[in-house]
């Protein structure tokens, strides 16, 4: 774009988001030029109605949507406006800032301090206390007054602003803690539910610690509330159904918590509306006696010796019951019921008693399935977007970038890095996020004791449980410093056994990665490994397309499209471009004298002279045999030339080591250059072709451009 209509885009631009705070400077000036008498009558009056009038723009212009970086002007604006009218309403009053309008100007400021931004407050205020100085000179009041007025607005809006942010501030702390608390609560019936606890479990099974509830990746906040929500709609129904059929006063659920030593009030149904939920202990009283018996626990009558330590206030029982609730052979809560009639369960009752036990542990196992499955699902569904992910990059570079993006759904880390085994067993360190990523990217190692080294060997991930002592264990090498973390996860990235990387994860928690989340990492850095491979394989064949076999230098199609390419853009620039075609001389007696393995040393070694000499822009190709092509960009015909001349020099100076002896060699060269050998790729190649055999004909090793007369000579 052209500067000078940038420029003009950017003075509309400042114009646009200035017209309404410039506005409300040239009214403020008005109204000081105003009461300095600068001013005509007609123009003093018409001001007050221009003042309303940009109160209310500024109002209007405040409610409409804008981004957050123009709210601070917006919020000036109108506070500007509504100080400039209320000053000048203090201005018409007989006493100035002395009478009794001038008070407005404290709630006023006060309240736009609150509401309004901080930064567009302290300008307002700097604006109104610029008004207030510059007004006494005019009016013949006492400058200390006006700037009493002007200190006094600032420190009650500072005042008022501060004494809400504090109220604001306490009121996010309190409601911050009344959802820690719901949050620890509902943690806390899930762990002793048991539907967080299959990780857990399986940690304590391995001697791991258990990583806190609601930390791991398949711990969903919502999905232990609904679950945890749904239970204890389904316990109340089933209660209350309990306490109608038995005539009971309450019939309660306490559960265990998972020390075994805490009962906590899960489900109730009572006619009393305040109970206490606890805790209790698990180890006295009626509860203790129900949970050591795997029968029905009943006082009546005169064996109540002690109150009923649910009730906070004393009540009539006559009869009181606690039956055990167990799960594999193990108690996990209470079933207690307390009533009036002092009389003991007949069988019928005793037989609804425990089938609604039976009940309350359906209940709660379905919604443990139910939230497995849950959580299946989920896992399963990170997997998913993981394959597909994977399916949708190409290269190398691409696979690391979605193998940690992949792994971060799965897990959470601060730390991670991809190494890569490249020849000769050296490690490369190709991608890194944390701290430390610039030092360790792109840095190479062959230690194999450290942990990278050992996953390679071993073909299985360290460290294990993901435990990691970092005084201790190394991770890449002994010379490069990683992260010190408590938790570590090294996964061999392998296809059919055969290791092509590592994915290395790191936490600051301990016990950061769980046997769950381990599990779907380990089944994550298999998918890797596949598309690692089929990135790889691609590559290869792209390679096996484009490049020539034996020196790995572009094939003849290649070099062919890309010599057209280049034309084109010869041709659309009106540049000058060369083509140059090398030929080994006297190659076939190397052949027939040292045999087809020698001839492909000379080849190579050739090859390599090409890449030697030849500069960056320049595209170098084998077109078949000992005949290669070299593509010079906005090159003439004296640059080809002496290109030509140095390849020719470099090969003389080249000394092939064969084991059946050293073998020299020469070449000839040929050279034509657009637009004056040819206008398309087809008479650019004959032409140089002309030359090479030119160079050829008049006695080999030598570089020939061509001409006009060759083509007449060829003719």
């Amino acid at each position: 774009m052209d500067p000078l209509t940038q420029a003009s885009q950017l003075a509309q631009r400042a114009l646009r988001a200035s017209s309404g705070s410039a506005r409300v400077l040239l009214l403020a000036a008005l109204v000081v030029l105003g009461e300095h008498g600068k001013l005509p009558t007609w123009l003093v009056y018409a001001l007050q109605p221009a003042l309303c009038a940009a109160l209310l723009v500024a109002f209007l212009r405040r409610r409409t949507p804008a981004p957050d970086a123009s709210l601070t002007r917006l919020d000036f604006e109108l506070l500007c406006s509504a100080l400039v009218v209320l000053l000048q309403a203090v201005c018409w009053q007989p006493r100035d800032v002395a009478g009794p309008l001038a008070g407005a100007l404290y709630p006023a400021f006060a309240l736009a301090a609150v509401l309004a931004r901080p930064l567009a407050s302290l300008l307002g205020w700097g604006l109104l206390a610029v008004m207030l100085l510059a007004l006494p000179a005019a009016r013949g009041a006492s400058p200390l007054s006006h700037a009493t007025l002007a200190a006094l607005v600032g420190l009650t809006g500072l005042a008022l602003w501060l004494s809400t942010r504090a109220l604001v501030a306490r009121a996010q702390r309190a409601a911050h803690q009344g959802v820690d608390r719901e949050l620890m609560r509902l943690r806390e019936a899930a762990r002793s539910y048991r539907l967080l606890a299959a990780e857990a479990q399986a940690e304590r099974a391995s001697s791991a610690p258990a990583k806190p509830a609601g930390d791991g990746a398949s711990s969903d906040p919502r999905l232990v509330q609904s679950s945890v929500e749904e239970i204890h709609a389904a316990l109340r129904s089933c209660l209350s159904v309990c306490r109608s059929a038995l005539g009971c006063r309450s019939v309660l659920l306490w559960w265990l918590d998972e020390a075994g030593v805490w009962l906590h009030l899960r489900g109730h149904s009572s006619s009393e509306q305040q109970l206490v939920e606890g805790p209790f202990s698990a180890r006295e009283g009626i509860f203790a006696a129900a949970l050591e018996s795997d029968r029905l626990v009943e006082l009546v009558g005169s064996s109540l010796t002690r109150p009923l330590p649910y009730y906070r206030s004393l009540q009539a029982v006559a009869h009181a019951g606690a039956l055990a609730l167990c799960e594999d052979g193990q108690p996990c809560g209470v079933l207690a019921f307390d009533r009036q009639e002092a009389r003991p369960l007949s069988v019928e009752e005793l037989g609804l008693l425990q089938e609604t036990a039976r009940l309350v542990r359906r209940i709660i196992a379905n919604e443990r399935a139910f939230v497995q499955l849950e959580r299946a699902k989920a896992e399963q569904s990170k997997l998913f977007r993981a394959v597909e992910r994977l399916n949708e990059v190409r290269t190398e570079a691409q696979v690391i970038e979605a193998a940690l993006a992949s792994a971060r759904d799965v897990a959470a880390f601060q730390f991670a890095a991809v190494t890569l085994l490249r020849a000769g067993n050296e490690h490369e360190i190709c991608a890194v996020d944390g701290d430390g990523a610039d030092e360790l990217r792109g840095k190479t190692f062959r230690d194999g004791t450290g942990l990278v080294g050992m996953v390679v060997a071993n073909k299985h991930p360290l460290p294990f449980r993901g435990q990691c002592d970092s005084d201790v264990q190394v991770l890449f090498a002994r010379q490069l410093e990683a992260p010190k973390l408590p938790s570590l996860f090294v996964l061999p990235l392998q296809v059919h056994g055969h290791v092509l990387g590592t994915l290395v994860l790191g936490s600051t928690e301990p016990g950061g990665f769980g046997a769950q989340v381990r599990l779907i990492l380990q089944v994550l850095a298999g998918h890797v490994a596949v598309s690692l491979a089929n990135a790889r394989m691609v590559k290869r064949l792209e390679e096996l397309a484009t490049t020539d076999g034996l020196t790995g230098l572009l094939n003849k199609r290649t070099v062919t499209e890309t010599a057209r390419q280049k034309l084109r853009s010869a041709q659309r620039f009106q540049k000058n471009l060369s083509v140059l075609i090398c030929d080994l001389d006297h190659f076939k007696q190397v052949n027939d004298t040292y045999g087809h393995d020698v001839g492909d040393l000379v080849i190579k070694g050739f090859a390599d002279v090409l890449r030697r000499t030849k500069r960056e822009t320049d595209t170098v190709g084998r077109f078949g045999g000992e005949e290669f092509v070299v593509v010079c960009e906005e090159t003439d015909l004296v640059g080809a030339e002496l290109l030509g001349e140095r390849i020719r020099a470099e090969l003389g100076r080249s000394t092939f080591v064969s084991p059946v002896g050293t073998v020299r060699m020469t070449c000839s060269i040929g050279v034509a250059t657009y637009p004056d050998a040819g206008a398309d790729w087809e008479s650019l190649f004959k032409a140089t072709d002309e030359a090479l055999y030119s160079s050829k004909r008049s006695g080999r090793n030598r570089v020939t451009l061509w001409s006009t007369r060759l083509r007449a000579k060829a003719g």
